[in-house]
């Protein structure tokens, strides 16, 4: 190996050591806790170690955000190919994404609502966003109904999710009723 191979997979080691002390941290007392001094000190680096790889916080939260997205969709492909025939496909995708945003808060944040720099929607969208939709579109695409456009139909029904995780988590709809509302999810607006 020759040393210019050897400090890029020891740079490629911090940046990781960087997203992954940033998510934990943000999960254990939120974003708010993420500074680079902070993350400096728990991975005993230098504050311009970290800025040699993120120029700051923003950029971390993208790269948190690319990793959940890609951690999204496995979860999504991974509950939708146990399940057989397009309601119970529809139903573990809703609890697979549920499952997600309650189990990783600060990575569901990172994601959908903080600015990490990531453009969405858009030609130059990085592939493990495009790539999370397309895990939900893949499902959803099939019982969109004649005549519906199934991008436009999938983004409804991830907006119906999205709605579900941030209120369940904001304490406004009680979590004990997530189950009756998936189910609802699915029967009216999916499967007709």
């Amino acid at each position: 190996m020759s040393v210019q191979e050897r400090k890029e997979r020891e740079r490629a080691v911090r940046e990781r050591l960087i997203v992954a002390t940033a998510r934990e941290l943000a999960e254990q007392q939120g974003w708010d806790a993420v500074t680079t001094r902070q993350l400096a000190e728990r991975i005993e680096y230098s504050q311009p170690v970290l800025y040699s790889h993120f120029r700051g916080k923003r950029e971390i939260i993208g790269a948190v955000a690319l990793e959940g997205a890609a951690e999204l969709a496995a979860a999504v492909r991974a509950a939708t190919a146990a399940a057989d025939g397009p309601r119970e496909r529809v139903a573990a995708l809703a609890r697979a994404y549920l499952d997600f945003a309650a189990r990783n808060p600060a990575v569901y944040d990172a994601i959908f609502q903080l600015d990490g720099g990531l453009p969405y929607a858009q030609q130059d969208t990085p592939e493990p966003l495009k790539d999370a939709f397309a895990a939900l579109l893949e499902c959803l695409g099939e019982v969109a109904g004649d005549g519906v456009h199934p991008g436009l139909f999938t983004e409804t029904f991830w907006a119906a999710l999205h709605g579900l995780a941030t209120l369940t988590r904001a304490g406004r709809l009680p979590p004990e009723d997530t189950e009756p509302r998936v189910e609802l999810l699915v029967d009216r607006l999916a499967i007709t």
